[in-house]
């Protein structure tokens, strides 16, 4: 098992950017699958984006941020990070960062794929 820290969320206008962190401790990412996930209030929670079995260099994003979102890694520091770009109202949520030892390319678009999940990061977009 890995353990996750989150860290990067805050207010910000619309239109702002922010950079989400997800540090990996108890072992290394290496061979997960490590996805983006949020959660507004009263809803759903949502895939963001995903990095296929973390050296395979294959990321994903959800139709609602493609174009503006960018997942990447350093693996010096064991970490994750979500890009965020022209943000708006409706990106206002709970981001949580997970990983999943296990995953088949069509599973990682799903929650229950990752048994490894972060404490979550508020990011709220408004003026």
């Amino acid at each position: 098992q890995v353990q996750l820290v989150e860290s990067g969320g805050e207010l910000v206008q619309p239109g702002g950017s922010l950079r989400l962190s997800c540090a990996a401790s108890g072992r290394t990412f290496s061979g997960y699958t490590v996805g983006w996930f949020r959660q507004a209030p009263g809803k759903e929670r949502e895939f963001v984006a995903s990095m296929f079995r973390w050296n395979s260099g294959s990321t994903q994003y959800a139709d609602s941020v493609k174009g503006r979102f960018t997942i990447s890694k350093d693996n010096a520091k064991n970490t994750v990070y979500l890009q965020m770009n022209s943000l708006q109202p409706e990106d206002t949520a709970v981001y949580y960062c997970a990983a999943a030892a296990r995953a088949i390319w069509s599973s990682q678009f799903r929650a229950d794929t990752y048994d490894n999940w972060g404490q979550g990061t508020q990011v709220t977009v408004s003026s």
